[in-house]
Order: structure tokens, then C-alpha cells, then sequence
């Protein structure tokens, strides 16, 4: 989608009078130095790119700066997902750069992954240059129609004088509203034409205004209701990191002291060793929370949005009546899978301010007796203890490992996770007490994510542990970036948790395809040891459950390397609880006995 002519006048128009000096003359420069010296003033810190053919002007800019670092990726998914990871982990926007054809249909992974989990970031990719656009050229995509369904907006800029203001407008999309990434595509001639560098000092876009304060009527309502629920329960969600909203919730919910859950999104941004957290909800969330989740009688949703992991079966969920309260930035996601009953649309923080202000002015809640007996019956419902597993076995437990990881850290580590059963295990047992350490794919659910998420974290946070929890067939994916890895001083430490098998899909050819196994066996798996240590890193093989706190020990010891621990789990270990495909939320099964 283009800039219109008249979006362009109306915001050169505001770019005139906030020019910090209207009597200088504007420099001219090439397109590639344009967008070079915008990325400068937008405060951008890394790029991930692979160079080619169409952005080479933009290539030879960036050799001519110092104020930015490139990191040459060994694949173009792989430079997406690490300026993703940087992004969730920070809250700035992401960048990425890579080049025309193959290189934008390699990033699309990448891209699509950032929008289902709403992601603020910026790609820019090169094309061919605007004559040849349509006359299948060498190494032509039609990039803005091939992503057009996976960004928050997309950009075709066909004249140089437009790029600085295009390049602006694609920063504050990024990151206001719902966030999400935007694509910048330049034709080579355009990175090669001069023009005026007139970069806009603030931004003003007729047709995109995303509300960001509350309507104080509907705050009052669920006030009331929240005031007045015998059974009221706070379900949260990624919206929640996203808006920076962390410390905001903990104050509305200790204040009210209501049982609280995280979507797998979410986790963070409550505190999950808090007595008030009932653990993760939905398709592998805990018992308790799934019944209080179902059997609440007042529900808000915080920056969540029911979606299908999370609450299953909508018929199933819809057969108890509650009254629901749903606060959300975006107004498409509130009443698209559950209609609710008070609706408000704003930021999260503003919001939560403001209920919270509300609250405290609004006196004593009702029926103390009533919530006393709700928090009684979940405590009998975590009387189930559904996150157990056979400590006792010798065999190493997956999720003995991550147990072990998160007291050797204190929680106090960012793990990201590719997507499998490992990224359960991870979400179950390591208890994320601050928001923005738990990174991974939750609405696209992309496996190789892992490793190129923690190096672009580890680049914000270089004195900080980054782990990645991985499987044999998710580590494969990107596994070429332990080259990057290398390159850049990037130590972070990759836990695979290796059962030779796909496991999640290995778990549901056991539960519903009566054992079949269907091409989820890794009949060949290289020696990982070996394949570290050919990258130059240190590569460790544990076998026996008690060598697995000395390894995760001597990983964090090696402050300065990348470790490869690998990790031989119990093939046939299962994630419970689990809901199958098209049933409620309680329906639940607890192992391996309800099958």
C-alpha cells in the first residue's frame, strides 16, 4: 500500500514546521544514504540482513557508518527472527534488511511469525528497479502483494523524494496501536536516485489514529462487576508485554487479590511464583486454571484473545454464562470468538490506571466470604498437582531439566523456545516472574525461531544468560546461525532437549492416530557435539539425570562461549495436561490413566 499524495503533502506540511532548522537547506543524497540516516535517527542500535543484488547501494552505505552494527545471518529467515527476538525482549522495533526474490520470500516465515504474536519491526527489502518491475526480471517477487496478508501495512516507495517520510511512517506503525512489522520495499534505482533528505522530527497520519484511552463509562461497568463477582478470575495475555503493563496489572490484581493466569503469550507478565498465579491456561495449561477459567462467574481478558489453544471448544465454553470484561488496543479481536458483555478499547497501562484508580475509590468489595470459598475450591483443584512426572526415574525428564535450570538461574534468565513439546515443558516449569523473558512463537507456532530469537537477544543484553530451549528437529531448522553465533560474539546457550522424535507430533500419533508414526522419527540425527564444535563452540552430550545440573552448572560458568548441551530425554514422556483437538477446557487429559 502506498503513500497517497495527499497523505504525503498534509505530513510534509508537519514536517516543514517541526524542522529543528527551516532556514538550512536540506542535503541531497542517494535513496541508500537516506534510508541509512533515517535508521540513525530512529535510534536503531542492529540490522539483520544478507546482502544481493538489489540492496548493494544500501550495502555500501552502512559500510560508510558506525552508528548501527549489521549482522550478516546465514539466512534471510534467520535475520527476521533475530530482529523479532530483539524486539519482544526490549520492546524497541526490530530491523531487518535482505533482498529482492528469494531473499523476501526466505523472510516471509519470519515476517508472519511477528505478526501472529504482533510484533513491532521494520523490514526493509530491495527489488528491482521500478522499469523492470513487472517484466519478470531476475530475481523479481511481487513483494508487496506476497506479504501484504502478514504485515500491519506495506510500502512500495516509486520515487526517492518519498523514502524519508515512508521510512518514518513505517516506525511509528510499527510500534503504536496493536504493534506489528511493516515492510519498506525499495527498487535499486530508487536506493540509487538522489533527492533531499527532509526527515520528519514528528508524524501525523489522517487515517491512522489507534485509541489509546479507555472509555470511562465501560471502566465503571466492569469496575461494578469486578466489585461484585463471587467468582471472578483475571485471564492475561501477550497484550500485557507488549504495552509495557506489567507493573500496572500486579497492582490491579494484588489489589483486588483474584486469581490471575497467562496465556502462553502472557507468561511474565504476572508474576508466576506469586500465590495468586494458577499457572498457564488452555490446551497444555494446568487444571486449576482451566476449571477456575471456565467456571468463573465475572472474567476479564487483559490483552488476550480467546483463542482457539486457549479456550478450545466455543460451544463447550459458552454452555456456563459468566459476565466478561475485555480490554484490548485492537477492537477486531474483542467479541470475534466470544461475545462479552463490557468491551473498552485502550491501552493496557491507561487502563489498568485507571480501573485500579477507580478500585481504590470505590471502597470494600462485596461478598469477601463468597471469594474466600472460590480461592478454597481452587486450592482444591491444584490439589491434582498436574504438572507431575516420575521424578524417580533415572532417565533424563525433560521436565526435571528445565526445573533445574530455573532454580540455577533464579528465573532471572531469558529463555527463548522453538515449538513443540519442549516449548510446553519450558512454559510449565520455568517460572517467569518479569515480563519480556519468556520469547517464542505462539500464534504461528514457527519452529526454528530458538536460536536466532537468542541471538538477538543476547546483542541487546550481552551480560544477561539467554537460553534456548530446543528440540533435535527444531534446532536443525536454523542451525546454520551457530555460524553467526561465532562471528559475532554471541554466547548464548542452546538446551536441546533431544527425545529423537518430533514430539508433538509424535504425542498426538499416540493419543489419535492409534500409534502410527508417521514420519516422526529421526532415523539420522547428526552428532551435535561434534557439529558445535565444528562451528567453534563447546558441545556437551548428557545422558544421565545426574549430570544434568553440572552441565546447565558449567554452561553458565562459560560466560564467553556458546554451549551446546544435548540432552538425551525419555522418548515415549508425554506433555499433560492436554485438551484435544475440539474439546472444552476441562475436558482435560491428566496422563497417561484418562486415555
Amino acid at each position: 500500500m502506498n503513500t497517497s499524495s495527499a497523505e504525503f503533502l498534509a505530513s510534509k506540511a508537519n514536517q516543514d514546521t517541526t524542522n529543528t532548522n527551516p532556514a538550512a537547506t536540506p542535503p541531497e543524497m542517494i535513496g541508500a544514504e537516506m534510508l541509512v540516516k533515517a535508521l540513525h535517527k530512529e535510534g536503531v542500535e542492529y540490522v539483520w540482513g544478507y546482502p544481493g543484488g538489489s540492496v548493494l547501494f544500501i550495502y555500501d552505505e552502512i559500510f560508510k557508518q558506525d552508528k548501527f552494527e549489521h549482522i550478516l545471518v546465514r539466512h534471510e529467515q534467520a535475520a527476521v527472527h533475530a530482529a523479532d527476538g530483539y524486539a519482544r525482549a526490549t520492546g524497541k522495533v526490530g530491523v531487518a534488511l535482505v533482498t529482492s526474490g528469494p531473499g523476501v520470500t526466505n523472510a516471509v516465515t519470519g515476517i508472519a511469525t511477528a505478526y501472529t504474536d504482533s510484533i513491532p519491526m521494520v523490514v526493509i527489502s530491495g527489488n528491482v528497479p521500478t522499469y523492470a518491475i513487472g517484466e519478470d526480471a531476475f530475481q523479481e517477487a511481487d513483494t508487496v502483494g506476497i506479504t501484504r496478508p502478514v504485515v500491519k501495512h506495506n510500502f512500495l516507495v516509486k520515487d526517492v523524494k518519498d523514502l524519508p517520510l515512508v521510512i518514518k511512517k513505517a516506525f511509528h506503525i510499527a510500534q503504536t496501536g496493536r504493534p506489528g512489522p511493516v515492510l519498506i520495499d525499495i527498487p535499486k534505482d530508487v536506493s540509487a536516485a538522489k533527492g533531499l533528505f527532509i526527515y520528519p522530527e514528528t508524524l501525523e497520519m489522517r487515517s491512522y489514529n489507534p485509541v489509546v484511552k479507555g472509555h470511562s463509562g465501560q471502566i465503571r461497568k466492569a469496575v461494578s462487576l469486578l466489585q461484585e463477582a463471587e467468582r471472578p478470575f483475571i485471564y492475561t495475555g501477550g497484550g500485557v508485554i507488549l504495552a509495557d503493563a506489567a507493573p500496572e496489572l500486579k497492582e490491579f490484581a494484588d489489589l483486588l487479590g483474584y486469581p490471575v493466569t497467562n496465556t502462553l503469550m502472557g507468561l511474565g507478565g504476572f508474576p508466576g511464583t506469586s500465590p495468586q498465579f494458577v499457572g498457564m491456561l488452555g490446551m497444555h495449561g494446568t487444571y486449576e486454571a482451566n476449571m477456575a477459567m471456565q467456571h468463573s462467574d465475572v472474567l476479564i481478558a487483559i490483552g488476550a484473545r480467546f483463542d482457539d489453544r486457549v479456550i478450545g471448544n466455543t460451544a463447550h465454553f459458552a454452555s456456563h454464562p459468566r459476565k466478561i470484561i475485555h480490554i484490548d488496543i485492537d477492537p477486531s479481536v474483542i467479541s470475534k470468538r466470544v461475545k462479552v458483555d463490557v468491551p473498552i478499547v485502550g491501552n493496557l497501562k491507561e487502563v489498568l490506571q485507571e480501573m485500579t484508580a477507580q478500585l481504590k475509590s470505590a471502597g470494600p468489595r462485596k461478598n469477601d466470604a463468597k471469594l474466600a470459598a472460590w480461592w478454597a475450591q481452587i486450592n482444591e483443584w491444584r490439589k491434582k498437582d498436574c504438572l507431575k512426572y516420575d521424578e524417580s526415574s533415572q532417565i533424563v525428564k525433560p521436565q526435571y531439566v528445565v526445573q533445574k535450570l530455573w532454580e540455577l538461574t533464579g528465573g532471572d534468565a531469558f529463555i527463548t523456545s522453538d515449538v513443540g513439546q519442549h516449548q510446553m515443558w519450558a512454559a510449565q516449569f520455568y517460572k517467569f516472574d518479569k515480563p519480556r523473558r519468556w520469547i517464542n512463537s505462539g500464534g504461528l507456532g514457527t519452529m526454528g525461531v530458538g536460536l536466532p530469537y537468542a541471538m538477538g537477544i543476547k546483542k541487546a543484553f550481552p551480560d544477561t544468560d539467554v537460553f534456548a530451549i530446543t528440540g533435535e528437529g527444531s534446532i536443525q531448522m536454523c542451525i546454520q546461525e551457530l555460524s553467526t553465533c561465532k562471528q559475532y560474539n554471541t554466547p548464548v546457550k542452546i538446551v536441546s532437549l533431544n527425545n529423537r522424535y518430533l514430539g508433538m507430533v509424535r504425542q498426538w500419533q499416540e493419543l489419535t492416530y492409534n500409534k502410527r508414526y508417521s514420519s516422526s522419527y529421526m532415523d539420522s540425527l547428526p552428532d551435535f557435539v561434534k557439529l558445535a564444535e565444528a562451528f567453534g563452540h563447546v558441545g556437551m552430550r548428557i545422558e544421565k539425570k545426574s549430570d544434568v545440573e553440572g552441565a546447565l552448572k558449567e554452561a553458565i560458568r562459560l560466560k564467553d562461549r556458546t554451549v551446546f548441551m544435548d540432552f538425551q530425554t525419555d522418548p515415549e514422556e508425554n506433555v499433560w495436561p492436554m485438551v484435544q483437538a475440539g474439546k472444552g477446557i476441562t475436558e482435560m487429559l491428566l496422563g497417561s490413566e484418562d486415555l
